[in-house]
């Protein structure tokens, strides 16, 4: 019987000490030590990823980096440019800036125009700018494998162009293209239009007539949830890139979806509705977040306005975070996302991919800008635009949150052995 009791005992504790290493909240402890701050809240210093955020501030019209005491290890001189949005930190430790030209012909929010390189003194390494009457770059820019830049472009139609395919304001009409350019010939090297892949419904007297609800890899140009005196119809405002398929995810703002582009097509199959791996040429070959947008009956609207298509890697390769900004709600939500391996994009069924993990709260919203980034131990980033930063772990806890005067496009995650804070060669403190 002694034994037995024993035996029962040892596997008791065996049991107990595995459920605990599986368990959440045996994560290591975090050795940070916090300052009293003003703004700065700590609910689990214990659980707070010691790393480094990225911060761009439009408001102020700064970038720095900050530690979780919410100290700046570096902030760029920006010497007098505007910021247009994005600005990311790259491995080499240059950081790669959407910037205001100095006489924009489109000034929608989010505009920029110059895109640049900047050493860590500010210093140009590289610029580009692509800004005239009828095009302007916008938001977001994303570096391929190759060293190439992806960047948003707004394009503007005459009244007589948006009638003629069928749009149905009485306005121009301003849609989004992505550009691909190369950095050591300022060439452009790809080009998507939206303005390739369209349909209406609106009259059959004009170009581009057609059943939205059976053609869901098209975009219909009068879904206008967003309607406006300037004809902005889709207002893109983030880009993300899958490497190993060659596929493009566009966060649609004024749709509140992702599109999901095959970059494998040459610039003239993007045009068209052929050719690239998956056969589709530029039209789109998955989509979702709200099935509406194609007339889509089937599948449960997730986003209400959306930000930062961010494509996970590592054990949770293959899943996305996108922030929702909730603007019908004024409450945002932060979801991580499976997306299928297999993409079967059709009219009349449940095209919506999986919800992995959510979080929200009652405090969490901003209706413009905003975004999430994963740290290595699974605890997940929010920029809440008009806020500040929060932490919060995979089980809902919210670890850590930082409120300041600003307006903030999106914190990036870095660590302290991250390629690009090492070739920052910050001084150590």
């Amino acid at each position: 019987m002694k034994n037995y009791s024993k035996v029962k005992l040892f596997l008791a504790f065996i049991s107990i000490t595995l459920i605990s290493c599986n368990s959440d909240d045996n994560e290591p402890i975090s050795t940070i030590e916090f300052p009293t701050k003003e703004g700065l809240e700590v609910f689990n210093a214990a659980r707070v990823y010691d790393g480094l955020v990225l911060v761009n501030d439009a408001s102020a019209n700064r970038v720095y980096l900050m530690d979780k005491r919410t100290d700046i290890k570096h902030e760029w001189n920006l010497n007098g440019k505007r910021l247009g949005n994005d600005a990311k930190l790259l491995d080499d430790g240059r950081l790669l800036s959407m910037f205001e030209s100095l006489n924009p012909e489109i000034t929608l929010g989010g505009f920029g125009g110059l895109i640049s390189m900047l050493d860590k003194n500010g210093n140009v390494d590289w610029s580009y700018e692509y800004s005239n009457e009828n095009h302007i770059a916008h938001h977001d820019t994303e570096v391929l494998p190759n060293g190439n830049i992806l960047f948003l472009s707004w394009e503007k139609k005459s009244i007589e162009d948006a009638n003629e395919i069928g749009f149905s304001q009485e306005t121009e009409i301003i849609y989004d293209a992505i550009l691909e350019i190369d950095p050591k010939t300022n060439e452009i090297v790809w080009e998507w239009h939206m303005w390739d892949h369209i349909i209406q419904d609106f009259d059959e007297t004009r170009l581009n007539f057609g059943d939205v609800q059976s053609n869901p890899n098209k975009i219909d140009i009068n879904y206008l949830e967003v309607k406006n005196e300037f004809g902005d119809v889709s207002h893109a405002n983030g880009i993300d890139y899958d490497a190993d398929k060659d596929l493009i995810f566009l966060s649609v703002n004024y749709y509140s979806e992702i599109w999901i582009i095959d970059h494998s097509t040459t610039t003239a199959q993007a045009k068209t509705s052929k050719g690239g791996n998956y056969n589709l040429g530029g039209d789109l070959i998955y989509r979702f977040g709200n099935p509406s947008a194609y007339k889509n009956q089937n599948g449960t609207r997730l986003f209400d306005r959306n930000h930062h298509p961010n494509l996970l890697e590592g054990e949770k390769k293959g899943n996305i975070l996108i922030y929702s900004n909730g603007i019908n709600t004024d409450q945002s939500t932060v979801y991580e996302l499976k997306i299928p391996e297999n993409f079967n994009l059709e009219s009349n069924q449940n095209n919506e991919p999986e919800v992995v993990w959510s979080f929200t709260d009652p405090d969490l919203f901003a209706g413009r800008v905003s975004g999430a980034d994963i740290l290595p131990n699974g605890n997940v980033l929010i920029t809440e635009g008009d806020f500040g930063f929060w932490e919060v772990s995979n089980n809902g806890e919210i670890l850590w949150r930082y409120n300041t005067l600003g307006f903030f496009w999106r914190g990036y995650h870095f660590d302290y052995t991250d390629s690009a804070i090492i070739n920052l060669d910050l001084p150590t403190n």
